[in-house]
C-alpha cells in the first residue's frame, strides 16, 4: 500500500534502530538558526551534476554516464581502469555520506564523526580489527588487478571530492558541522575492502545461536534447550543439493555420488564450563546488540530467495533466475543499481556488466553480464566459534601451560577533542571479545564451575574465532564474477569468495547451477553449537573444507534450483558439517511448490511468474495453528468476534487482511505464554517484565523458593526470543500433537488462570491477541488490517534514527502498510518477542530473462540517490511496495533508448 499517515505502534524502550543509532550532543540541536540553515539552497548544494559535460582527473580519456528515469547510471569507457574511476566518481556523486559512515564504521572511527557516545561501539570494531584485516587483505593477498581497479576506483572517488566543501557533499555534513570541525578525508582502496568485513560480519552464521543457546542452561533443562532447536526437517523441506557426496577417490564432490560418513566434529563442551559463561555471554550480547547492523538484526531474518529454472521449463526457452535478498529496511538502499560497460569488450577491456553493488565498493556484487547471471543467498555456515579462556596477567591456558597474549594498542579519537586508549589482546583463538566490558572483567572471578574446568584465578575471558579475521581474496573474486563467460569460470571465481559464504545460483543461455564457497572450518572437537574450553587443544579448528569438496550442480534432473538459507545438502549425505544452525526451509519449501505447481502437466513459467512467486505471502504456521485455533470453544463474544475472521481465511498475508492481523497477534501471544515467559532475561524483549522465581532458587530454603521477582527483558526488540520464525514453526509442530505437553503450561497472573494444556494456552492467547489489536486498531473488528500493524519506516542511517524530530522528518520516509510476513517469500520480517514492525525486507528484487538481457527487470528499495529531497531519494519504493518491477536496459540500444541524462566525463 502506498504511503500513510497511520502511526506506526509504538516501540518498546530502547529498540535499536535497525541502522546506526548516534546519541547526538545537545550542540547539535542547540541555538537559533536550523531553520533557516536547512532552506532550500542548503539541502540542494550536494545534488550532482547528472548532464553536460565534467572534467575528471586521470582519465585516459572520456567516459559517458547514461541516467535513465529513475537516475539508475549506466557507464561507458574504453578501458577499465577508466570504467572504475568513472564508477567511484557516480557513487561519491549520489552516496558519499554514505559510504563515509561505512568505511568510519568498518574502522572503529565513529568517534570521529559522532563523539563519545561511540566510543565502545569503536572499542568493540577496533577489538575485532576490520580495518587491519583489509590492510593485510590488500597488501599481502589481493591480485596485482584487484589492487588496480581499487586504486582507479578510489581516484574517483577523490576526483568527485575534490575542491568541495563538505556541506557541497551531503546535506547530513551541514547538520555535524553544528557539533564538530570534522573534515572529510581521502577515501582509500582499504575502505573499498573493508565493507568486506562488515558484510561479513552481519552475515556470520550462529553466533547469536550459540551465545542463546548457553544463556538458556540457566533456565532450561538440556532436553528443553533441545526442543527450542530441533534438527532440520529434511523429510519435510528439501535442501539445495538435493542428491551427491564427496567422492574420496577424487577428494572432489560429485553430485552424483553417493553418501559417505559424517566426519564432524563431536562432543559438546563440558556442562560446568558453560556455567561459567552465563555472565559473560550476556554482556556479550548486549556488545552485540550495539554494534551497527548494517545488513540487519543477525540470525534468522537475515536471508534471501533466489531461484534459477532451466529454459525447457519457461516461456522463453531460455532460464529464469530470480533473487531478492532480505535484509535491514534503510535509506537509502544497501544497494546501488548500474551498469559497467567496456565501449568494446576485449582483452585489454573485459567488462560488460550491470546489476546491484554496494556504494564504496567497484564492481557488481549481484547481477549479469553478457553470458551468464548470478545471485546471492546466505548459506549460513558455521564460521566463528567463542571459547572460553582460562586467563591470568601472564596470558592464557592451554593443556596446563600458560601463553602470552597477542596485543595491540589503539586509540579512539573523539569529535570534540580528546581520546580513548584500549589495548586488544588475542589468544591463539582470535580476540578476546570480553576485554570490552567493564562486567566480564570481573565476572570469571566467581563463575560458578566444576572440575572440567581449570583453577580460575583472575578469571574467564571470552574469545572468538572467526573465518573472517584471517586475509582473503573475496573482492578477487567480485570482479572474476563479473568477468566470467561459463559454469567453469564462474566456479573458479567462487573459489576466491572466502568470506562471507553465500549460495551462489548461476545461469547461462544453456545452464544453471549451483555452488556452495566459502572458507568453512573444521573442527577436532565439538560442533559449533556452544562455546567451546579454550584451555583444551583439542576443540581447535583443523583447517578448513577443501573448496573442491563443497556441494554444486550442474543442470540437476529437477529443471530448477531453489536456495532460501535451508539446508544446502542432507548431513547424511555429506561428510563434513556446515552448521547445526540452518534455516528451517519454510520459504524454499514454498518456493519449491509453487514451481513444481506451474511445471507440472508440461506446464511453463513466464518472468512475471517468477515475479509473482516473489510476492507470495502465504503464512506456513498458518496451515498448521490455523485449524485448531477454529475448534476452540470460545464463550467471549468479543473474542468469538475475532476469531470468526479466521473462518475461511486462505492463509495470505495480505495488507488489508483482518485475518491476517489477528492471525499473527495470536501466534506471538502463543510464543510469549508457551516459550517466552520460561526464558531468560537475557533473551527476552527489553520492557518484557514477569514475576519469576530466581534462577538460582533451587539453593534457596525452602521457605524461600518459591518467592518470586519481577524481571525484565535485556534483549533488543530485533533479536529477542522467541522472534517467530521458522525455527519456531519446528518447535511447535510436533508439540501440536501433543496436547498435554509441559511447554503448554503457564501459571495464573492476576487476570488470567493458569493453563494445563494445549487448548487452554490457545483460547489464552486468542483472548490476548484480541485485547492487543483492540488497544492497537480499535474495537472494532471489521476496521484492522495486517499493514496497520505492519509498517516499514525508512530512516536515514544516522540524523534519521537520533537527530531532532524535524531532521529526522526531512530524513526520513513513510511508513508504508506491508502484507508479506516472517518466513514468507515476501520477507517483510518482523521480531514476534519485539512488535509487528517490519525489520526486514527484500532490499532488492530481480529477475532475469537470461540470453534476452533487456527484458529483465529490477527495483530497488529506495532509489538511487542518498540526498534528501532528491527526484530519485525513494522514488522506487512505492512501486517496491506494490511489487513491481521496473525495465533493466542492458544492449546499448535499449540504453539509448532509455537514457534520460547523459554526464560526460573528460580528461
Amino acid at each position: 500500500m502506498p504511503s500513510n499517515t497511520t502511526a506506526p505502534p509504538a516501540k518498546k524502550k530502547g529498540r535499536r534502530a535497525r541502522l546506526i543509532v548516534l546519541v547526538l550532543a545537545l550542540a547539535l540541536v542547540a541555538g537559533v538558526g536550523w531553520g533557516g540553515y536547512w532552506g532550500v539552497s542548503t539541502v540542494r548544494a550536494s545534488f550532482p551534476q547528472t548532464t553536460g559535460e565534467l572534467r575528471l582527473d586521470g582519465l585516459s580519456g572520456e567516459a559517458e554516464v547514461k541516467r535513465d528515469a529513475y537516475g539508475v547510471p549506466q557507464i561507458y569507457a574504453d578501458t577499465e581502469a577508466d570504467l572504475f574511476r568513472a564508477q567511484g566518481f557516480v557513487q561519491a556523486q549520489d552516496r558519499f555520506y554514505e559510504m563515509d559512515v561505512r568505511r568510519h564504521m568498518t574502522a572503529g572511527r565513529l568517534s570521529e564523526m559522532f563523539g563519545k557516545s561511540q566510543v565502545d561501539t569503536d572499542a568493540f570494531l577496533r577489538t575485532l580489527g576490520w580495518r587491519q584485516v583489509a590492510q593485510d587483505e590488500y597488501d599481502k593477498v589481493l591480485s596485482a588487478e584487484t589492487k588496480k581497479n581499487l586504486q582507479a576506483y578510489a581516484e574517483g572517488v577523490n576526483a568527485y571530492l575534490k575542491g568541495k566543501d563538505s556541506a557541497d557533499v551531503s546535506v547530513e555534513y551541514a547538520a555535524l558541522a553544528f557539533s564538530n570541525d570534522y573534515a572529510i578525508e581521502p577515501w582509500t582502496p582499504v575502505d573499498s575492502v573493508a565493507w568486506l568485513k562488515a558484510m561479513a560480519w552481519d552475515l556470520r552464521g550462529n553466533m547469536q545461536d550459540e551465545i542463546d543457546r548457553s544463556l538458556l542452561t540457566s533456565r532450561l533443562s538440556a532436553r528443553q534447550i533441545q526442543d527450542l532447536y530441533p534438527g532440520y526437517p529434511y523429510e519435510l523441506h528439501q535442501p539445495i543439493v538435493q542428491n551427491g557426496a564427496v567422492d574420496k577417490a577424487t577428494d572432489a564432490f560429485d553430485p552424483k555420488g553417493k553418501a559417505k560418513k559424517n566426519d564432524a566434529g563431536t562432543g559438546a563442551t563440558p556442562g560446568g564450563a558453560l556455567e561459567g559463561m552465563q555472565s559473560q555471554l550476556g554482556a556479550l550480547a548486549d556488545s552485540l546488540d550495539d554494534i551497527p547492523a548494517l545488513l540487519g538484526p543477525n540470525g534468522n531474518g537475515i536471508g534471501s530467495n533466489s531461484w534459477v529454472v532451466s529454459g525447457r521449463y519457461t516461456t522463453s526457452g531460455k532460464p529464469l533466475l530470480a533473487n531478492d535478498p532480505h535484509l535491514a529496511p534503510m535509506l537509502p538502499s544497501l544497494w546501488y543499481q548500474m551498469g559497467l560497460h567496456c565501449r568494446s569488450v576485449s582483452a585489454t577491456c573485459r567488462y560488460d556488466v550491470a546489476g546491484y553493488t554496494f556504494s564504496g565498493m567497484p564492481g557488481v556484487i549481484i547481477g549479469h553480464n553478457d553470458n551468464i547471471a548470478w545471485g546471492f543467498t546466505n548459506l549460513g555456515a558455521d564460521v566463528t566459534d567463542l571459547y572460553l579462556e582460562k586467563v591470568g596477567d601472564d596470558g592464557y591456558v592451554v593443556d596446563g601451560r600458560t601463553k602470552p597474549f597477542t596485543t595491540r594498542e589503539e586509540t579512539i579519537k573523539i569529535a570534540g577533542g580528546g581520546s580513548r586508549k584500549i589495548t586488544v589482546r588475542s589468544t591463539g583463538h582470535g580476540p578476546l571479545v570480553s576485554d570490552r566490558s567493564s562486567e566480564l572483567e570481573k565476572v570469571g572471578q566467581k563463575a560458578p564451575v566444576g572440575n572440567v574446568a581449570p583453577d580460575r584465578g583472575t578469571g574467564y575471558g571470552v574469545s572468538l574465532q572467526w573465518t573472517a579475521l584471517q586475509p582473503g581474496k573475496s573482492m578477487d573474486a567480485v570482479f572474476r564474477l563479473n568477468r566470467a563467460k561459463n559454469f567453469k569460470e564462474f566456479r573458479a571465481a567462487a573459489e576466491d569468495f572466502t568470506v562471507p559464504s553465500q549460495n551462489l545460483i548461476y545461469a547461462d543461455a544453456e545452464n544453471i547451477g549451483y555452488q556452495a564457497p566459502g572458507k568453512i572450518p573444521r573442527r577436532a572437537k565439538g560442533d559449533g553449537t556452544v562455546p567451546a574450553p579454550g584451555w583444551d587443544s583439542s576443540y581447535k579448528w583443523k583447517g578448513y573444507i577443501p573448496y573442491d569438496e563443497l556441494p554444486y550442480e550442474q543442470n540437476p534432473d529437477r529443471g530448477y534450483i531453489v536456495t532460501a538459507n535451508q539446508a544446502v545438502v542432507d548431513a547424511d549425505k555429506y561428510p563434513y558439517l556446515l552448521t547445526e544452525d540452518w534455516g528451517y526451509g519454510s520459504r524454499s519449501q514454498r518456493i519449491n511448490d509453487l514451481i513444481e505447481s506451474k511445471i507440472k502437466d508440461g506446464g511453463k513459467i513466464s518472468p512475471d511468474d517468477m515475479r509473482t512467486m516473489q510476492m507470495d505471502n502465504r503464512s506456513e504456521i498458518a496451515t498448521l495453528l490455523n485449524p485448531l485455533l477454529l475448534k476452540i470453544d470460545i464463550s467471549d463474544p468479543y473474542v468469538r468476534e475475532a476469531q470468526k475472521l479466521l473462518e475461511g481465511w486462505d492463509y495470505t498475508q495480505e495488507p488489508d487482511s483482518a485475518a491476517a492481523a489477528y492471525f499473527n497477534a495470536v501466534w506471538r501471544n502463543v510464543l510469549k505464554l508457551a516459550f517466552g515467559d520460561k526464558l531468560p532475561k537475557e533473551l527476552r524483549a527489553e520492557g518484557d517484565c514477569i514475576s519469576v522465581r530466581p534462577a538460582d532458587s533451587t539453593g534457596l530454603p525452602v521457605d524461600e523458593q518459591n518467592k518470586r521477582v519481577r524481571e525484565c527483558g535485556e534483549r533488543d526488540g530485533d533479536t529477542a526470543q522467541p522472534d517467530g520464525g521458522d525455527r519456531w514453526y519446528e518447535v511447535v509442530r510436533p508439540l501440536l500433537k501433543q496436547e498435554d505437553s509441559a511447554w503448554w503450561k503457564t501459571e495464573a497472573n492476576r487476570t488470567d488462570q493458569a493453563t494445563e494444556n494445549r487448548d487452554q494456552l490457545l483460547a489464552r492467547a486468542m483472548e490476548d491477541a484480541r485485547w492487543e489489536l483492540t488497544a492497537e486498531l480499535g474495537k472494532d473488528v471489521s476496521t484492522w488490517s495486517w499493514g496497520r500493524l505492519h509498517q516499514l519506516t525508512l530512516q536515514n542511517q544516522t540524523l534519521g534514527t537520533a537527530g531532532p524530530g524535524f531532521v529526522q522528518s526531512m530524513l526520513n520516509r513513510g511508513p508504508w502498510n506491508l502484507g508479506g510476513g516472517e518466513a514468507a517469500v515476501n520477507a517483510t520480517g518482523w521480531n514476534a518477542a519485539g512488535g509487528y514492525e517490519v525489520v526486514w525486507v527484500p532490499s532488492m528484487r530481480m529477475v532475469v530473462n537470461v540470453g534476452d538481457w533487456d527484458k529483465s527487470r529490477w527495483i530497488n528499495l529506495s532509489g538511487a540517490s542518498g540526498h534528501a529531497y532528491h527526484d530519485h531519494y525513494t522514488d522506487q519504493t512505492d512501486k517496491w511496495v506494490k511489487g513491481e518491477l521496473l525495465d533493466w536496459s542492458f544492449g546499448k540500444a535499449a540504453v539509448d533508448a532509455s537514457t534520460k541524462e547523459t554526464l560526460t566525463l573528460k580528461p
